[in-house]
């Protein structure tokens, strides 16, 4: 059996594609301000939306609860007593 042929480019060919890097410079150097502002505004929003979003779960798992102490039976809160009901018989 051969061994297959390796069909990789030259480094050299690759390299001439890369921009060439700027030492220095960070991600918000390079990008104009207002791509920038905009970007970071987007940024604000999303997590402003995530934690409303959190806080309104939050919410719907307290009413949940709150109603499920609501329309419990008798016997589901005599069985959650702390209380010994047959010394009071």
């Amino acid at each position: 059996m051969s061994k297959p042929k390796n069909n990789r480019r030259p480094s050299g060919a690759q390299e001439s594609k890369k921009e060439p890097k700027q030492e220095g410079m960070g991600l918000g150097d390079r990008l104009d301000a207002g791509i920038l502002e905009k970007l970071k505004n987007t940024s604000k929003a999303l997590k402003q939306e995530e934690a409303e979003r959190q806080e309104q779960e939050k919410q719907r798992r307290l009413e949940e609860a709150r109603l499920r102490e609501k329309n419990k039976s008798f016997a589901e809160m005599l069985d959650e007593s702390k209380l010994d009901w047959k010394k009071y018989k």
